[in-house]
């Protein structure tokens, strides 16, 4: 949950996505103008709107200041969607997402993997990513599988590596509150799997940055700063798996 910058992630925001944030009021009452044809069986324009379904948690969270509105919906855990109009005024305005819970030690996971297939707009400024934290909140592990317009990850670029099936460019800096690692697909993927285990054990093994941390949440959604006019955004389908 934490913004950064090139572009202004002010990991704030990740705090926010972990816990819950100071009320804002915003004026989140729009319809969910592009739901599918076909009622969804969830959905919320609220800021904190959320619910569980089949064993994941959906989050509507509008946390950054100067949000316009956004409604959430959803056929299940795994096949939601956000329609979302946010103004192009900079910094980031939501991260809508869903989220596993999975509670292991490093050590202790045999696997930890997802595959993912979303459709985004070709216009706005946001980042499709996995925001992945441990128990204490101590460290942030982003992995940004596409990204579109001003947006950049927080800290000072560590070179590429090769780790879970993609080829990243990895960050490495801190928000004042927590550690955050930002991993860039090097181009950009609307479909795939992402062994993530792999990634961990890199951070902590081979780069020496964390220990044998318990993993909390898996969250997977979109980091929004601008969508002006209101974009769709759908996850068409979305599995986090572990042993």
């Amino acid at each position: 949950m934490a913004p950064r910058t090139p572009h202004l992630r002010t990991t704030a925001h990740r705090i926010t996505k972990a816990l819950l944030a100071p009320a804002l009021a915003l004026g989140v009452t729009v319809g969910l103008a592009s739901a599918p044809a076909s009622a969804a069986v969830w959905n919320s324009c609220d800021q904190w709107g959320n619910t569980t379904l089949n064993g994941y948690t959906l989050y509507n969270n509008i946390w950054g200041s100067g949000a316009g509105s956004q409604c959430v919906w959803a056929n299940s855990g795994t096949d939601w969607g956000v329609w979302a109009d946010h103004p192009n005024t900079g910094g980031i305005k939501s991260y809508p997402n869903s989220k596993k819970v999975i509670n292991r030690t490093i050590t202790s996971l045999g696997s930890l993997n997802s595959t993912y297939n979303v459709t985004v707009p070709s216009s706005g400024a946001y980042n499709t990513s996995y925001d992945i934290w441990d128990t204490d909140y101590d460290y942030e592990i982003m992995l940004w599988v596409n990204y579109n317009g001003a947006v950049g990850p927080l800290g000072t670029a560590q070179g590429n590596v090769t780790l879970g099936g993609h080829t990243w460019s990895v960050y490495k800096g801190s928000n004042g509150a927590n550690e955050v690692f930002s991993f860039l697909r090097t181009s950009d993927s609307n479909s795939g799997t992402v062994g993530i285990l792999p990634i961990l054990k890199w951070i902590k093994d081979t780069k020496g940055w964390m220990g044998n941390e318990t993993i909390g949440d898996v969250q997977f959604g979109y980091e929004i700063t601008s969508s002006s006019g209101g974009l769709d955004f759908r996850t068409n389908n979305l599995t986090v798996s572990s042993s």
